[in-house]
């Protein structure tokens, strides 16, 4: 049985922005791993500040922290936003000084730190297991599972479905609650489980809100706050004057697939390729590998849409040229007229059509049948 994997990519990539910064934020989900990868990186001074010792050191920040020097780790960072205008003054004053700080709250993290740190801060957004971490031949227990490290190493998949399930509801019942969140849990699990049937469609707050019996604006709050805590990705259409009525609203997809499936009741594999959610949950898992290969900003990303039919699951900009991927769980995918529209309206520099299979190749000039499993990172662009 597996028990450790090396994140190399990731554990490069947070390097690399501690060398610039003087203040790094890794960012993510509760069990993604954070704290584990901080370890990766020598230091000399960790606070846990879910440690009530930790908690309670830092109740005089500035006497506990201006002598240290190196690099020095606080993890559950948001449970004390007011550290971030001391850590400005330190960080300024200090050059031996290096802060690495962990976060599970992406939003209102994000607009405390940028307030106070501009200039001084990179942010680093830490998903779960990456396809090129666990290796191709893993991809479908990465897959029905989710990339969240103790889903992924369970011992089976039962064991995994279980600790997913126990998962949730601590998210619901103890996570949100400390963030201030005062949404019954029993409600915004039933929210949560009946959004699992909009994954991978584009979003109407009004019908959702009309199916839970509840206002648009208490949907569109509670869809942000699944958002802005890593459970769900809401992702942007493209809007470019080419003359066609195009969806304006975004799309939803839960980030980590093992959720979704738990979220709608499926634990193994045998029941996912016979779920009517099939299609969604590849395209949505495909796509998070995808992005997460890329290395972009998530607001780099979007999704292309017309009310008459053609559209792209994904698209992005990059050199100066448009890009695009489609995604098919089928055998042999086939060269499509959407896939045709698309690359004119979009000017598509190239467009990929990302399956399950084992095989790569061309179905026409600039489009490319590619398999998941065969990806290479980061993305492999074609030649000039």
């Amino acid at each position: 049985m597996i028990n450790f994997i090396e994140r190399k990519l990731d554990v490069k990539q947070i390097g690399s922005l501690l060398r610039v910064f003087p203040v790094v934020a890794i960012l993510g989900k509760r069990q993604s791993g954070k704290t584990t990868m901080a370890k990766e990186f020598p230091h000399k001074h960790y606070f846990d500040l879910e440690n009530p010792r930790d908690l309670a050191a830092l109740d005089h920040p500035q006497l506990a922290l201006e002598s240290l020097e190196g690099l020095i780790v606080i993890d559950e960072i948001q449970r004390k936003p007011d550290l971030f205008p001391l850590l400005r003054h330190l960080v300024d004053n200090r050059p031996s000084q290096r802060y690495l700080i962990l976060g599970s709250a992406s939003r209102d993290l994000i607009r405390q730190s940028s307030e106070t740190l501009a200039g001084r801060i990179g942010y680093f957004n830490l998903g779960g297991f990456r396809l090129v971490d666990v290796g191709s031949s893993e991809l479908q227990r990465l897959w029905l599972r989710g990339g969240l490290p103790r889903s992924f190493l369970a011992a089976d998949d039962a064991e995994s479905a279980v600790w997913r399930e126990n998962y949730i509801a601590t998210y619901l019942e103890r996570d949100l609650p400390q963030l201030g969140i005062s949404i019954p849990a029993n409600t915004l699990r039933r929210f949560w489980a009946m959004i699992g049937h909009y994954h991978g469609q584009i979003l109407n707050y009004s019908e959702l809100g009309r199916n839970f019996g509840i206002s648009d604006m208490t949907a569109r709050k509670y869809i942000e706050l699944l958002e802005g805590t890593f459970m769900l990705r809401l992702l942007q259409p493209w809007h470019v004057n080419i003359g066609k009525r195009l969806v304006k609203r975004p799309k939803l997809y839960f980030v980590d697939s093992g959720i979704f499936h738990s979220l709608i009741s499926v634990g193994r594999r045998e029941e996912l390729l016979t779920h009517p959610k099939l299609g969604a949950s590849w395209e949505g898992f495909a796509l998070e590998c995808i992005i997460r290969s890329l290395g972009k900003r998530n607001e780099e990303f979007f999704f292309w849409s017309t009310h008459s039919g053609p559209e792209v699951d994904l698209f992005w900009q990059h050199q100066g040229k448009n890009w695009a991927a489609e995604f098919k769980y089928m055998d042999a995918p086939q060269k499509t007229r959407t896939m045709q529209v698309a690359m004119e309206s979009l000017g598509l520099a190239h467009l990929w059509v990302v399956y399950p299979g084992s095989r790569k190749y061309r179905i026409a000039d600039r489009i490319t049948v590619l398999p998941l499993a065969g990806m290479s990172d980061p993305w492999p662009y074609p030649a000039p």
